[in-house]
């Protein structure tokens, strides 16, 4: 049971690169200067390459013909869609009012959380160990990564009122249209030609996703430890925070369990809408707030509830998918 459990935990994520986070904070809490906005190495150049970089791969790793076939099974993907993109927010946008525990900060953070798009490969590998339509899971893993390039800075762009940010939506679309949507569609068109080319070395590239993400993370929190945005903070803040987003995995997945049976899915739909509805993206995350927030200080606080979510709902939704594939599909 625990070494199977341990390659579940393995196959999602729960490995080196969780660590490599863990790590790049603590060297950005040991050497601030390092990933500040000060230090002499050019990071936002780096950044940005990488950020094209991870992208133009994942859009060469996308099959076009693969995705025209996911269309037909249209109610899974409306209410994994709407899960994602209405639901979560307006769940979150109900309770934090509610959330007298959290700090203000740390309340921004969580309602970024809430707008973000869907994880990829976590949520269809825990499909898979689950007995879930798997197609479903790529197809809406997929395209709910597209859609938050456009939705989720929306909502924040309608959310900016309510909250001590300023974002203006059309420049913010702009740059992740060329950050993020450029290199996908290029990656698309380049799918038939270099996608057989690479194909042997795909587990090899998501050392390039993880690194631009871990970069990401060190910088950001260095420049939060530099300017000392983290002191009026005690310890036990991050154990609220941590527990506030193990409930709301919870309370997302209950609700996607009512709304599959009452739409009457079969096991494999439901499983699929309850992995893919219930996650959010980390790589989007950071990605999509590193315009959203160009303060790495301010990016630094807005991330902490998202890495939070990030692994709580990697080791929940490991522990559920290892429970899932014991039980009869016909459940």
């Amino acid at each position: 049971m625990i070494q199977k459990l341990a390659r579940t935990l393995n196959k999602v994520g729960i490995n080196g690169f969780l660590l490599g986070l863990f790590a790049a904070i603590f060297l950005a809490w040991l050497f601030p200067f390092a990933g500040s906005n000060q230090s002499p190495v050019p990071w936002k150049p780096i950044i940005n390459v990488g950020i094209g970089l991870v992208f133009f791969f994942y859009g060469v790793k996308l099959d076009p013909v693969q995705l025209a076939t996911g269309l037909k099974n249209w109610k899974l993907h409306v209410l994994i869609q709407l899960t994602t993109f209405v639901i979560f927010p307006l769940l979150v946008l109900a309770l934090l009012p509610f959330m007298s525990w959290i700090d203000k900060d740390f309340q921004l953070g969580i309602t970024y959380l809430s707008v973000l798009p869907s994880t990829v490969s976590a949520s269809v590998v825990m499909v898979s160990i689950s007995h879930g339509n798997i197609p479903g899971a790529i197809f809406n893993a997929s395209i709910s990564s597209l859609l938050g390039v456009v939705i989720s800075p929306a909502w924040m762009g309608i959310l900016a009122d309510s909250s001590d940010i300023e974002m203006d939506f059309l420049p913010t679309l702009g740059e992740l249209s060329v950050k993020v949507l450029l290199p996908v569609i290029v990656g698309v068109f380049a799918h038939r030609w270099l996608f057989p080319k690479i194909e042997k070395h795909l587990s090899a590239l998501k050392y390039v996703d993880q690194s631009v993400i871990m970069i990401i993370v060190f910088t950001s929190f260095a420049q939060s430890f530099s300017q000392d945005v983290f002191s009026p903070y005690k310890s036990s803040v991050l154990l609220e925070v941590g527990a506030t987003m193990l409930g709301l995995f919870f309370l997302v997945w209950v609700v996607i369990e009512v709304l599959t049976r009452m739409l009457g899915f079969s096991w494999e739909d439901r499983v699929t809408a309850l992995f893919c509805g219930s996650k959010k993206s980390l790589v989007q995350g950071v990605v999509i707030g590193k315009v959203i927030f160009p303060d790495p200080a301010t990016l630094g606080l807005v991330l902490l509830p998202l890495m939070l979510y990030h692994i709580q709902q990697l080791i929940a939704g490991s522990i559920i998918a290892s429970r899932f594939s014991r039980k009869d599909t016909t459940y």
